[in-house]
């Protein structure tokens, strides 16, 4: 189902510990009460492929909101801030599961929301959905699209800002999880896909994994040409949108 209309605009919301900072919330035009969804960024930042996916979920009849997780480094490119953000670590799990949370809460609070709230996440975005679904309280669908270091095998890549490698959380998740991966990227690679849904299995958890050949990193990002996978991606946004319709509404 889609909208022939929809509203999209930058919003302050209040993240982790206080902070302010953007996100972008698009959401479809009418009265009618919809399921929210959290699109949390890349590792690239949050760049026009990220707003602009953000747009299409709305299209297709959900509230949507991306945080902007690198707001504290100051204004910028979202190269220019993505390097920042990498050449220091990268932002600390705590506080991106702080601003995931209160894009929640964001969501929630606004009159068109039918309380459902599913959460999105390319890249290290994904590895923060999964994350996400074993640290935050009331996701009601997460999508983990390419997430990488969900499994960690070197010791040494855990530090203080990322401490655990979420696959050793996944007891703790409730939601229901679809993963989408391509079976010629290298993070994570389809062992450690392979492995990551064993753990999932071993544990009853509620999951759906879809692998596909041809298919490496990025393979939804019409923006990167080289790694762009027309006719795969055109499937798996069609897993999406089932799944979401299925938990979301």
């Amino acid at each position: 189902m889609s909208y022939p209309g929809l509203i999209a605009e930058t919003v302050s919301f209040q993240g982790h510990n206080g902070d302010k900072g953007e996100a972008y919330y698009a959401r479809p035009t009418g009265n009618a009460k919809v399921g929210g969804v959290v699109v949390i960024m890349h590792m690239p930042g949050w760049d026009e492929w990220i707003i602009e996916t953000t747009r299409k979920i709305a299209h297709h009849g959900y509230a949507a909101i991306s945080p902007h997780l690198y707001f504290r480094e100051g204004s910028g490119s979202p190269d220019d801030l993505g390097a920042r953000v990498r050449a220091a670590g990268g932002v600390p799990d705590d506080t991106v599961m702080g601003d995931v949370a209160a894009a929640m809460a964001y969501l929630r609070a606004q009159p068109n929301s039918n309380g459902k709230v599913g959460v999105i996440g390319f890249c290290s975005g994904g590895r923060h959905t999964y994350l996400a679904g074993c640290r935050l309280q009331g996701i009601d669908a997460l999508v983990d699209c390419w997430g990488g270091n969900v499994v960690v095998d070197d010791p040494k890549a855990l530090n203080a800002k990322r401490p655990v490698a979420p696959i050793d959380l996944t007891e703790k998740m409730t939601a229901p999880l679809l993963g989408l991966f391509g079976n010629d990227d290298e993070n994570p690679t389809a062992d450690q896909v392979n492995r990551t849904e064993a753990v999932l299995k071993k544990l009853g958890k509620n999951y759906e994994f879809h692998r596909y050949d041809g298919a490496g990193h990025a393979f939804f990002n019409h923006a990167r040409a080289s790694a762009y996978r027309a006719e795969q991606a055109a499937d798996g946004w069609k897993k999406v949108f089932a799944f979401f319709k299925k938990h979301l509404g």
